[in-house]
């Protein structure tokens, strides 16, 4: 059986893998589990009929299995991979399930942030100094040994902070958050990772559309 995954084509190149780090958190999942599957990729920018009439939100990823029924967001995807392949388990402790989560809105609102005193950079750092302390005391992933779901849920919002802020803001992690380094150096480069990850220039491409609107 092969799975069907919708997700986003890259702005400006319908053609070519887009830049949601929901869909990628999906197709993680399915690489991390050696689940065989089919993407499709749909451009956003001129939604077709066939993929409205499927999912009338218009939002991605959307997933569908041997039961014939498309399901949307990624947190039941996940849920339902996890229940219908459970080896190798991803499950992470409910304990450290909303370790970093707060990663992504901290980097939006620093990323569209025009005051520097307005204490948006201060707020992420204080999440990746967080972020840093956890990856230090229980280390490499955020559960330990082994990756979870949380890791495929932080890994591509990290991603799009590093490219996105360094593009357009010049900034980058400071040294001195050695493990949110660690971290970042050894998920990255997982072949999971590289498999489904946008290219940059089509993550920048699309964040500049979001910061000119």
């Amino acid at each position: 059986m092969v799975v069907e995954v919708l997700v986003k084509a890259a702005y400006g190149a319908p053609d070519k893998l887009g830049d949601c780090p929901f869909c990628q958190r999906v197709l993680l999942t399915l690489e991390e589990k050696n689940v065989p599957y089919q993407m499709k990729l749909v451009n956003l920018s001129d939604k077709p009929d066939w993929f409205l009439e499927i999912n009338p939100d218009g939002k991605v990823p959307v997933y569908k299995d041997d039961d014939d029924k498309w399901v949307p967001d990624s947190d039941v995807i996940v849920q339902i991979i996890e229940e219908k392949y459970p080896e190798p388990s991803l499950v992470t402790p409910s304990e450290y399930s909303n370790v970093g989560s707060k990663i992504l809105p901290r980097f939006v609102n620093f990323l569209k942030s025009k005051d520097p005193t307005d204490g948006a950079e201060q707020a992420l750092l204080d999440e990746l100094r967080f972020f840093d302390d956890h990856i230090k005391e229980y280390g490499p992933y955020v559960n330990g040994d082994h990756i979870s779901a949380v890791d495929l849920s932080i890994a591509p919002k990290l991603c799009h902070m590093e490219v996105a802020l360094g593009h357009f803001k010049g900034w980058k992690v400071p040294e001195s958050f050695a493990n949110v380094h660690a971290y970042t150096k050894l998920i990255f480069s997982r072949e999971s990772f590289t498999k489904t990850k946008a290219a940059d220039e089509y993550m920048i491409a699309a964040w500049a559309e979001k910061l000119s609107t």
